[in-house]
């Protein structure tokens, strides 16, 4: 017997679709380098890679090989976006040496977890969210320079975005809370802590790159 979703299931992320696409234009655009024009569309591609694979997914009805492969792409697609934030970060905010020990961590961990979700799909959920969480984190250790050379109020929207995508992990491990599950469950509850985080890091970024 098929599980029906919520109604608002995939909605969310289909309205940021274009949201993030403007944003990713603008970032491009105020870019005053080519090396920050690059990791700008970095992040951009994997902002409308989350979203737009997430909406597809969510909405459709695509049968179990469909389904199969959406759901792989859907949560590869969490790595994508953690090394893809980090992308333009490192490079407005670091010294080219921490640029490179950050993004080889971010991009070879996106890709370790890829891989284990691809092949492991079947995985527990604690797992795999536990390791979006420790990815997440991995620039904590920056901090201190992103403050330096950003300043205060690009520290704390970093800090704050990774405190929601937390929150949210948490509610999709644990399926609560769920709220109401006809319209709005839980998985709509990590979908708008998603966005909440997203636009404190895109924030973050745009007042970096200006």
């Amino acid at each position: 017997m098929a599980v029906l979703k919520p109604a608002m299931r995939g909605w969310l992320h289909a309205g940021m679709f274009p949201l993030a696409l403007t944003g990713g234009v603008v970032l491009v655009a105020l870019a005053h380098s080519a090396s920050i024009a690059v990791a700008c569309s970095v992040y951009a591609a994997s902002s409308l890679l989350l979203f737009g694979t997430s909406a597809v997914y969510h909405r459709g009805d695509w049968g179990p090989r469909g389904e199969a492969v959406l759901r792989r792409l859907d949560h590869a697609n969490i790595f994508l976006i953690i090394a893809g934030t980090y992308t333009p970060l490192a490079v407005l905010l670091l010294s080219a040496r921490q640029q490179t020990v950050l993004l080889l961590l971010v991009w070879t961990g996106a890709a370790a977890g890829i891989a284990f979700r691809v092949w492991w799909i079947t995985a527990p959920r604690w797992l795999y969210t536990l390791c979006y969480i420790a990815l997440g984190w991995a620039a904590v250790f920056n901090l201190p320079d992103f403050a330096r050379t950003g300043g205060t109020a690009v520290v704390v929207l970093v800090i704050t975005g990774g405190l929601l995508y937390t929150a949210g992990a948490v509610v999709y491990g644990l399926k609560r809370p769920d709220p109401f599950p006809r319209w709005f469950g839980f998985h709509e509850v990590f979908h708008a802590l998603t966005i909440a985080a997203f636009t404190a890091h895109y924030t973050a970024i745009l007042l970096a790159a200006t």
